[in-house]
């Protein structure tokens, strides 16, 4: 069933044309990417979609019962209420729905006419069977589970909304936009702030969310694990491509080379046709021809020249001169902040030419970890060896080496003065700022148009080990490909921190996993490190006394040995908890089926002549209904736990 239609939607802003006759569906259960290049016209189309704007032209139609739930991009929720008072006014009507019930199995429970108490028990039947379907037994342990999902737990609970960050608060409006259950969710950028573990759990719940779902993200490994359609905005038109990310790009692939052959076999008769008209068009013998041959000319439609011949983003990364073997040591390092320490006992090293990926729960160090190498913080323990020609590149994510008040071609000029300022605008054009762009101060710009001057000054550093830190943040799908075949090519070292798995996977040859107590080095890329991981959990099973061997076996290491026992422990306590989730939830549905029948035995005729046994199945379900709310409390503390 179409859920929502945009019909020839058109939309400009300063007499510029930013969508053309658009045209989407989204039915029932769909699952829909909406992907182009910044500044295409994405977020705008979905604020017409959602009513926040109004197209200049076309309409969009929606079934009047269709309710549509928005997450504008990086919008936190604004509340003076505390995080659990703001999640449950989702639910005030089945609150209210609760409350009544109650006060009616009082009521049953009261001497009344015969012709009243059937009045009751009818109304009591609907109300509690509309309550039941609204999700009306189990509404406080879904509130538990997506804030827990997305990282708030038990303790957070009764903080002010106000008092939280803005990563924070836009999580939380996540949260709140996921309860309400919306027939269509439209996301803009969801994965903004979330970690790796988030970002898994957010796939996984919207992978089983009953509803349709288009989204806007930047994020093609989520993309590929979620959605079943690609929209792609380019050229303020829109197409429709069938499968994830990956099956879009194989078919853009092919609409592109076959536009391109249609495109040069085109401008091949075209030029045939002009030469011709030049040639002949003066001459009274064949000036009738040639003119013949213009009107043709002013009949062919033109095709457009495929976009993938359009100047994008275009980089590469080299080396003054190559490193020694050894490009860094670190040895029982200590991160942090004066007395705040947030990892110690890291010990790793790296070799001249590898890709290694830096992972780690946020909060754990790991760009403090990059600043510590740089030199830009101390170390609080331990010690950090570079090898001989080491020459260090680093990009910051927070882009606070760029000087606000400064214009974009004086943010590299006065870096590099020994250039000449044509090679300057160079330089700036590859990265997509010509013109009048290059006078533009630093302030003004986006995200995504300060990470390409980041990324040009570092390209102009010629370093050979570069240290990145969250490098592809606020670039778009396009410019992130361009950054990775760039990468990929480069000839001296990397380390990196990033929470694309995408790029991840792609890029590197080894995975660091930081912990509070220390780092395991992985040798292979993200997918072989997931599956290592995997591996450990199977591991868990082991007894406490083969831990113990293997802890006496090996004592080289003694403190990665100490967290691969704590590891194990963990994962121990987390397959138990999940046999009782399991267990619980297996006598949570036996009491529901209970509950249901003694609800269908109250609505039976027979029943009304016989009150008191009326007020005794009336009891009975009282009690089941409080047996209920204990297992479900059970269950929501045991989905919260920590193994």
């Amino acid at each position: 069933m179409i859920l929502l239609q945009a019909v020839d939607i058109s939309k400009s802003f300063a007499a510029e044309p930013i969508l053309s006759g658009i045209n989407l569906q989204i039915q029932s259960g769909e699952r829909i990417g909406l992907v182009g290049v910044n500044g295409v016209g994405k977020s705008t189309f979905l604020k017409i979609l959602t009513g926040q704007m109004f197209p200049d032209s076309g309409e969009i139609r929606k079934g009047k019962q269709v309710q549509v739930g928005y997450l504008a991009q990086n919008s936190g929720l604004q509340s003076e209420n505390i995080i659990w008072d703001e999640m449950i006014t989702v639910f005030d009507d089945l609150r209210a729905q609760e409350k009544q019930l109650r006060l009616l199995e009082q009521q049953m429970g009261e001497p009344m006419s015969e012709k009243q108490h059937e009045q009751l028990l009818e109304q009591y039947s609907i109300l509690s069977e509309d309550f039941k379907d609204k999700g009306g037994f189990q509404y406080e342990a879904n509130i538990r589970n997506v804030l827990h999902g997305m990282r708030f737990y038990e303790d957070d609970y009764q903080k002010p909304i106000s008092s939280l960050s803005g990563g924070q608060k836009t999580r939380l409006a996540l949260c709140k936009l996921l309860l309400t259950n919306p027939d269509i969710l439209v996301l803009d950028e969801p994965t903004n702030y979330l970690d790796i573990e988030t970002l898994t759990w957010l796939e996984k719940y919207l992978n089983g969310y009953p509803g349709a779902i288009l989204v806007v993200s930047h994020d093609r490994f989520f993309l590929d694990a979620l959605v079943t359609v690609i929209y792609e905005i380019e050229r303020t038109q829109c197409k429709r491509y069938v499968g994830n990310y990956s099956n879009y790009l194989d078919l853009k692939a092919e609409d592109i080379e076959r536009q391109l052959a249609t495109y040069e076999k085109q401008e091949k008769e075209i030029s045939k046709l002009e030469d011709f008209i030049a040639r002949n068009i003066a001459r009274a013998s064949t000036t009738k021809r040639a003119q013949s041959r213009r009107k043709m000319l002013d009949k062919i439609s033109r095709v457009e020249r495929p976009v993938t011949a359009d100047r994008k983003v275009s980089f590469s990364f080299d080396v003054d001169r190559t490193s020694g073997n050894e490009v860094l040591k670190v040895k029982d390092l200590t991160v942090g902040y004066g007395d705040h320490v947030l990892s110690s006992g890291i010990s790793f090293q790296l070799e001249r030419g590898e890709r290694v990926a830096l992972l780690g729960p946020n909060g754990i160090g790991k760009s403090s970890l990059l600043k510590t190498i740089i030199g830009q913080l101390p170390p609080l323990a331990g010690t950090i060896t570079l090898g001989s020609n080491v020459a260090i590149g680093y990009y910051d994510q927070e882009q606070t080496r760029l000087h606000p008040q400064v214009q974009v071609l004086h943010e590299l000029w006065d870096e590099y003065p020994q250039m000449l300022e044509q090679d300057v605008r160079t330089v700036l054009g590859n990265f997509l700022f010509s013109g009048d762009d290059v006078l533009k101060k630093i302030s003004t710009l986006s995200g995504g148009e300060k990470a390409r001057v980041s990324l040009a000054k570092l390209m102009l550093q010629n370093a050979n080990f570069l240290i990145l830190d969250e490098p592809t943040n606020h670039l778009d799908i396009f410019s992130k490909e361009v950054l990775e075949n760039a990468l990929y090519d480069y000839p001296g070292t990397i380390l990196f921190v990033s929470h694309d798995r995408y790029f991840l996977n792609k890029m590197a040859t080894r995975v660091i996993e930081l912990g509070p107590n220390g780092c395991e080095s992985y040798l292979g890329d993200y997918n072989y490190f997931r599956e290592k991981k995997m591996e450990q959990e199977e591991l868990a099973l082991n007894s406490v006394a083969s831990k113990e061997t293997i802890s006496t076996q090996d004592e080289r290491r003694p403190t990665d040995k100490e967290n691969y026992l704590q590891d194990k422990e963990q994962q121990r306590r987390e397959r138990q908890r999940q046999r009782k989730i399991e267990e619980l939830e297996g006598k949570i549905e036996v009491i529901e089926a209970e509950i249901a029948s003694l609800e269908e035995q109250l609505c039976q005729p027979e029943i009304f002549e016989e009150p008191l046994k009326a007020v005794e199945l009336t009891d009975q379900l009282t009690k089941k209904n409080e047996e209920l709310e204990a297992l479900l409390e059970e269950w929501e503390q045991v989905q919260e736990e920590t193994p």
